[in-house]
């Protein structure tokens, strides 16, 4: 793993910046804000994810002589902007929504302040880890949401790259998954980590039964066996036999998942494994979720499906530039700006934001403030909490603060917010515009 996230970037970022230097406006404060135009179709709100990787990110970029040469050598910078970011550290003020909170069209994700060559630099890699994490971490809330009660472990890392794979377990546990077949989001950021066995450890053994003797002998009668390599039934049985009744589970992972559970359950009641949980895996997503949740199931293994988002692998995000000094002058008057373009307009100013609540602590809509804060009551929420302040980093937490706000703020939802069907946002976003 790098050391550095430097050139976790465009190449563009740094010929604007040595453009500016070059015009002698590289270093005017500027502001810059993450946001999204619109939800992802159909989808009724978002999760933001990737917070604490973000502050990470920011943490580590910097340019280290290795890294300046291979930019010099393929003159790509120039001697001036080498000089410049051999010292580079972001000095500014970042504030966010903390991770875990929901998010609606326009919401002010992050607003970055500072020079614009400080700030500039950070585009790419803020958007990176924002639309991928974000959009996992809204799949899993859906699934999570459908799945109830009964747990959801992320099972992925086979289908995506290797560290978006550790991404997207963290991303998963913030949105209510309970623990991650993934071994290293478990050592980098302390997500329960599960597994058993593959079909292959049966295959492996010369009879079910052996592979079966095998895995109770290592992990005990708590396990989960998986069933369905040959006879499903004989194998329910057999683990059954094996175990005294004490069998923890069985996972199913093939066939009609719901058919099969009824069945599973009766079998294993029929036997006296009352307590035997019935896990099913299978390219399982948030739709299959709610087919299930009639079924004699006690939990899911999801993979492919949230790993890539459940059909929407970015948020689309956007880092735009909404205001900036009027000149070099330290204590310029800060003039918004925005663009015109057709279908990619932006909104100019500094934006606030607040979860209206109405008297039941429900959320009616997401009020965005331009250049000051929006009015709120007693029951509104201030979304934006300081994240880096003066350069230091300000917003860590830890991992479970994200989860219980995740959990807090997806139940100040309307109930419309638990429909499956593709619908518009659960909760209007209201724009106030600056007054001139």
């Amino acid at each position: 793993m790098n050391s550095t996230t430097a050139l976790y970037t465009d190449h563009y970022e740094l010929t604007m910046v040595q453009a500016a230097m070059g015009s002698g406006t590289a270093f005017r404060r500027s502001v810059f804000e993450l946001f999204p135009r619109r939800l992802p179709e159909g989808r009724r709100y978002g999760v933001v994810a990737g917070v604490g990787r973000a502050l990470d990110a920011v943490e580590q970029f910097r340019f280290d002589e290795a890294t300046l040469d291979w930019l010099v050598d393929r003159k790509i910078v120039r001697d001036e902007l080498a000089h410049w970011l051999a010292g580079y550290r972001f000095t500014g003020d970042i504030w966010g929504y903390p991770e875990g909170e929901l998010y609606f069209p326009w919401s002010p994700l992050l607003r970055v302040e500072g020079s614009f060559a400080e700030a500039c630099l950070l585009e790419t890699v803020l958007l990176s880890i924002y639309n991928y994490d974000s959009a996992v971490a809204s799949a899993a809330s859906r699934m999570t949401l459908m799945a109830g009660d009964r747990p959801c472990i992320e099972m992925g890392s086979r289908r995506i790259q290797e560290a978006a794979a550790v991404a997207a377990a963290r991303a998963a546990y913030i949105a209510g998954f309970t623990s991650s077949s993934n071994l290293e989001a478990g050592r980098s950021y302390g997500v329960p980590t599960a597994g058993t066995a593959a079909h292959s450890f049966t295959l492996l053994h010369d009879s079910e039964e052996d592979a079966f003797r095998a895995q109770l002998a290592s992990l005990g009668d708590s396990t989960t066996l998986l069933v369905d390599t040959y006879d499903v039934e004989a194998a329910v049985r057999k683990g059954v036999e094996l175990t005294g009744g004490r069998l923890g589970a069985i996972r199913l992972d093939s066939g009609d998942l719901a058919e099969q559970a009824f069945d599973i359950r009766d079998l294993l009641d029929e036997l006296g494994a009352t307590k035997t949980r019935i896990i099913v895996t299978s390219d399982l997503d948030e739709y299959q979720l709610a087919a299930l949740r009639g079924a004699p199931v006690d939990g899911y293994g999801v993979g492919t499906s949230l790993v890539t988002g459940s059909g929407h692998p970015t948020c689309s995000f956007v880092y735009k530039l909404v205001a900036r000094a009027s000149s070099d002058a330290p204590d310029a008057d800060l003039v918004p700006v925005e663009k015109k373009s057709a279908n990619k307009a932006t909104v100019g100013g500094r934006k606030f934001a607040l979860r209206r609540l109405n008297e039941r602590g429900v959320a009616e809509a997401e009020v965005i403030g331009v250049g000051e804060p929006p009015a709120g009551d007693q029951n509104d929420r201030p979304l934006l909490v300081p994240l880096v302040a003066a350069g230091a980093i300000v917003g860590r937490e830890p991992l479970s603060a994200a989860r219980e706000r995740h959990a807090a703020a997806r139940a100040e939802l309307p109930r419309a917010a638990r429909k499956m069907s593709a619908g518009d946002p659960v909760i209007p976003t209201i724009v106030l515009e600056e007054e001139a």
